[in-house]
């Protein structure tokens, strides 16, 4: 690999990581109601664990609820199970057409328990970045053996994965920083 590829390679794999991240977030509670909190939930559907969002349409007709509405009225008990076996701690209203999920407002113990998972998933990402940074400066070591690129380059590319895993550090920080006062907020 030479220097553009090796970079261009782990710019790509560490957007993915801050990607994840964004997306485990979405599904972390606020206290207000948001079709986030339970799109990614997997559901029993003929013997297989398909994506809420795939099965129904979720929207937030009031502030402090989400109404999921099945495409398939016959899939409405799977949906209640799997919201009751997952960690949003919230009781689906079943009414044979749609679910109502009343969000209830979180208490402080509680936020400071999601507070704490979602540093747990920007240490996970974090942690990603790092090793994408030491695949990189492997592949980079690797070429310089190779006598494909030279000291010089090798160090040098280095240097930008290095700057490369700040600026996606930085950013993993920001993103996880504005969850938790999100979360914090009343």
């Amino acid at each position: 690999m030479d220097q553009d590829e090796i970079l261009l390679d782990a710019e790509e794999r560490m957007e993915k990581a801050v990607g994840v991240l964004s997306n485990a977030l979405k599904g972390i509670r606020t206290g207000r109601a948001n079709p986030g909190l339970v799109d990614t939930l997997r559901v029993e559907y003929y013997g297989s664990q398909t994506p809420l969002k795939q099965l129904a349409n979720i929207s937030c007709p009031e502030p402090q609820q989400v109404l999921i509405r099945p495409f398939d009225t016959s899939c409405l008990d799977a949906i209640s199970k799997a919201i009751i076996t997952s960690e949003l701690g919230m009781a689906p209203n079943n009414d044979g057409r749609v679910i109502r999920l009343n969000v209830p407002p979180l208490s402080t113990e509680r936020r400071k328990q999601m507070v704490s998972r979602i540093k747990e998933l920007a240490e996970e990402s974090r942690v990603s970045i790092r090793n994408i940074r030491r695949d990189a400066n492997k592949h980079a070591d690797t070429a310089e053996k190779d006598k494909t690129m030279s000291e010089d380059a090798c160090r040098d590319t280095k240097d930008q994965v290095q700057e490369l895993t700040r600026r996606y550090e930085g950013s993993v920080n920001s993103i996880a920083s504005a969850k938790e006062q999100e979360v914090m907020e009343d």
